[in-house]
């Protein structure tokens, strides 16, 4: 069984930071493509950013130059560090990763829980 565990959300102010954390535990034989997506309320889920094993990112326009992730491949972590924060970052971030359970089987997409976001004006 594979667990994909968030932390850091919190209700902070409009131009501050925060930083999440996902980590993935259990049965991991490797860990491919990693991201994070948020949903706020009557929206979509929408890609945040996603790094790969190798560590090539890409965001998302709307967070380029605040948001940044970054990955522990010792760990089985992720991070997204997000600075200037406004409030239309509010929502429910969650952690996704491409996950081989064992040799010779299939990289399956987990997710996690989600942590909240909110940020105030």
């Amino acid at each position: 069984q594979v667990q994909l565990v968030e932390s850091g959300g919190d209700l902070v102010q409009a131009g501050g930071s925060l930083r999440l954390s996902c980590t993935a535990s259990g049965s991991i034989f490797s860990i491919n493509a990693m991201g994070w997506y948020r949903q706020a309320p009557g929206k979509q889920r929408e890609l945040v950013a996603g790094i790969t094993s190798g560590g090539s990112t890409n965001y998302a326009d709307s967070v380029k130059g605040r948001f940044t992730i970054s990955r522990d491949n010792a760990k089985n972590t992720v991070y997204l560090q997000m600075n200037s924060l406004k409030p239309e970052d509010t929502a429910v971030y969650y952690c996704a990763a491409d996950i081989l359970r064992y040799m010779g089987g299939r990289y399956t997409e987990y997710w996690g829980q989600g942590t909240q976001v909110t940020v105030s004006s």
